[in-house]
């Protein structure tokens, strides 16, 4: 994909602010953000999955996102699709000569588009593509502080309706075998609501199981940059102020 301008890249861990960042960021530069999340291409999965679609605007203005709430709870969904779809948003974007940020957790979606993945069963008139160039950058921050920081947005998820939400998809006849299968948020709050665990135990479980979240994703970009992927890293303890001096930094210095 030839650009003119250099796409930018938003990633990292769960709980570490990338959409406050890159809804700055696409604001600032007169942008589109590409979701880059294997859940939230789902409609009416909205806590769970952190839309914070509220997020989707600086001052006021609202900034355009795409690849959100596309698809029915239980329809499968996979790296392919999202591929081609995403390649198609970004051409799309490209063509209105808009900065496009790509934005998301998903270390294999964001690589799918990134590295060009070729699947095998493509036939010649399908979407292909080569490696996406990409400016790429990764918030990241203490151990604890994560840990911290995902603590708290549980409590916040949970306070504002998480249960509910849940107990909503299986009231329109999601399948519980479905929910299951989303894991983390759905998992556990579809079994608090089988009773077959306490509030307290799906509260601890579920803490668990996204800080184990948080760890895989770090592994992941981890092995990203081993493939050779440039991943300039940012503190999410500074201010957003700071934060987005560094990256304008960055930008600045390769001249883009």
């Amino acid at each position: 994909m030839n650009e003119e301008r250099p796409i930018i890249t938003i990633l990292g861990p769960t709980a570490t602010g990338k959409t406050h960042i890159a809804v700055r960021l696409a604001a600032e530069l007169d942008g589109e953000i590409v979701s880059a999340d294997s859940r939230q291409v789902y409609r009416r999965m909205d806590i769970g999955t952190g839309k914070d679609i509220t997020e989707y605007q600086y001052n006021g203005q609202p900034i355009p996102y795409h690849l959100i709430d596309i698809e029915e709870p239980g329809v499968k969904y996979n790296v392919y699709r999202y591929q081609q779809e995403a390649f198609k948003a970004m051409r799309d974007i490209q063509n209105r000569g808009k900065q496009i940020v790509i934005c998301g957790g998903s270390g294999l979606y964001i690589e799918a588009v990134l590295q060009g993945y070729r699947f095998k069963f493509q036939e010649d008139n399908q979407i292909l593509s080569d490696p996406v160039p990409s400016v790429i950058f990764g918030l990241r921050g203490d151990r604890d502080l994560i840990r911290t920081r995902i603590t708290q947005r549980l409590k916040a998820r949970l306070e504002e309706g998480m249960i509910e939400e849940v107990k909503a998809l299986m009231d329109e006849g999601v399948p519980t075998e479905i929910l299951l299968r989303y894991g983390l948020e759905y998992k556990f709050v579809t079994l608090y609501l089988l009773g077959m665990i306490s509030y307290d135990e799906m509260f601890n479980s579920l803490n668990t199981a996204i800080h184990q979240f948080s760890k895989r994703q770090m592994t992941w970009f981890r092995r990203m940059e081993r493939l050779s992927f440039d991943i300039h890293w940012i503190d999410v303890a500074l201010t957003e102020d700071e934060k987005m001096a560094e990256i304008y930094k960055i930008l600045q210095e390769g001249n883009l």
